[in-house]
């Protein structure tokens, strides 16, 4: 064996198409653009008056289960406020961006990737708008109602801004130190950041946040305080510390975000740009011009050359999106392997599918990933209807893979899921928690990618510039 294929690091042989669909993701970004500060500003609007409710309260509001009328596709972002039980959880988890497991490793992860510790606690959306804020977890459902030092998310007078000036931040509630961390920002002040680059909403976000006084302990006019989450580049460097590194927080696993972007120059997609793809900052700063200072001018116009030189990135894009990943091993997180309602882990591992008018059975992705079929007398028999969530246990068949596709899964059916669940699983998940029972991605498997890949002369953490 040659001395230079002895360096060589190990990497697995791949059980998915993971990296196609990254590729697939940011073509659809480049071709299918949107009105983000309008999406932006009625997604405020929209969870702030979802329904009325009670006065502030840490609990989780219950919500009625009707039969549905309409798909929760159907709808757009204003009527989703009349939206309720399962419609109403469909139509929030798709708001926020939900990363997938990470099944193979991407090949670019030193030059392409962010990579950050994920705080254990309840994932959420949270908006500050006309003198109030607000959190609600992925279903909709309300977390808290509460005065903050974000911008017009109290009712004082050091608070006051335009009507317009709402902000939407992508955090986890940390129950141990009652702690809003923010790991994403979506608007902030009434700009919209659903296209701009990771990069520049992690710079925008350590900025603004500090600044704005959310970070200040809890008072009378902040009840809840918010924190930031360091962010590295992932080389050797960046991933050991996100992963080994100490942090304020628990831990509940890491989050890789895709930064990838095409340069001017570049044969692919640029094809499709036109001036007008900068329209959403000129509106943005038009839209807002009583709130904007000198330095938010600078900053925007630097973000709108670095859009006509770096047009297509990876955006927060909604709902599950291969551009963001989340790994867990022990060290670094207490729920590796699924339990169930006790707690405990299942001697086998569980799987929740949704059923077709087909009587196939499907995971969440788009496009879904069909893992079997019921045939039409199974499904008279059982009491199943289309859109059903089924459970099955994974037997000692497994899943099995050929060429990165499923080939073959051996399930066992256990019966129909709580209503209170939204969605299956994705493909992703029901892959790696199959790994982790019987081959897991090992943090050394990740290392040793992030290694070949290379190395740059980016600091460890993460330098925030637009």
């Amino acid at each position: 064996m040659a001395p230079h294929e002895l360096r060589r690091p190990f990497k697995r042989p791949p059980i998915s198409d993971q990296q196609r669909r990254r590729e697939l993701s940011l073509l659809r970004q480049a071709n299918n653009r949107r009105d983000a500060q309008s999406h932006a500003r009625c997604l405020a609007s929209t969870i702030l008056s979802l329904h009325s409710e009670p006065e502030p309260s840490v609990e989780l509001v219950p919500e009625p289960e009707p039969e549905p009328e309409h798909q929760a596709g159907d709808f757009d972002l204003r009527q989703a406020a009349k939206l309720r039980g399962v419609e109403g959880r469909r139509w929030f988890a798709t708001q926020l961006m939900l990363p997938e497991w990470m099944i193979d490793v991407p090949d670019r992860l030193c030059y392409d990737w962010y990579v950050f510790a994920r705080p254990a606690g309840k994932r959420c959306f949270v908006v500050s708008s006309n003198g109030t804020t607000v959190s609600r977890l992925r279903n909709g459902s309300l977390l808290h109602r509460f005065p903050s030092a974000l911008p017009s998310g109290a009712r004082t007078k050091g608070n006051s801004c335009s009507a317009q000036s709402y902000c939407i931040l992508d955090c986890i509630f940390h129950e141990l130190d009652q702690t809003y961390y923010v790991i994403d920002m979506v608007c902030w002040a009434g700009y919209s950041l659903y296209e701009c680059t990771a990069e520049f909403r992690f710079f925008w976000l350590n900025s603004k946040l500090v600044e704005s006084g959310a970070c200040e302990p809890p008072s009378f006019y902040h009840k809840y305080s918010f924190s930031q989450v360091s962010v590295y580049n992932c080389d050797q460097a960046g991933l050991h510390t996100a992963y080994a590194g100490p942090v304020p927080y628990m831990k509940d696993g890491l989050l890789f975000y895709n930064n990838f972007r095409v340069t001017e120059g570049s044969e692919n997609l640029h094809s499709n740009f036109v001036v007008s793809d900068i329209s959403p900052i000129i509106g943005s700063m038009e839209s807002h011009r009583d709130d904007i200072t000198g330095c938010d001018v600078v900053v925007l116009i630097i973000r709108a050359l670095a859009w006509l030189r770096d047009v297509w990135h990876a955006h927060y894009q909604t709902g599950n999106t291969p551009l963001a990943l989340v790994w867990k091993d022990e060290k670094c997180s207490q729920y590796v392997v699924d339990t169930d309602s006790k707690g405990l882990v299942p001697n086998q591992q569980q799987v929740v599918l949704e059923l077709q008018g087909n009587g196939n059975l499907t995971t969440s992705d788009d496009p879904p990933v069909v893992f079997g079929c019921f045939d039409t007398g199974f499904i008279e028999k059982s009491g199943l209807q289309s859109g059903n969530l089924v459970r099955f246990a994974v037997g000692d068949g497994g899943l099995a893979f050929v060429d990165g596709k499923l080939e073959k899964a051996d399930l066992q059916y256990l019966g129909k899921v709580n209503r209170a669940r939204a969605f299956a699983d994705s493909y992703s998940k029901v892959v790696f928690q199959y790994m982790a029972r019987h081959s897991p991605l090992r943090i050394e498997d990740i290392a040793s990618i992030s290694s070949s890949s290379g190395q740059d002369n980016r600091t460890n953490e993460m330098e925030m510039v637009p």
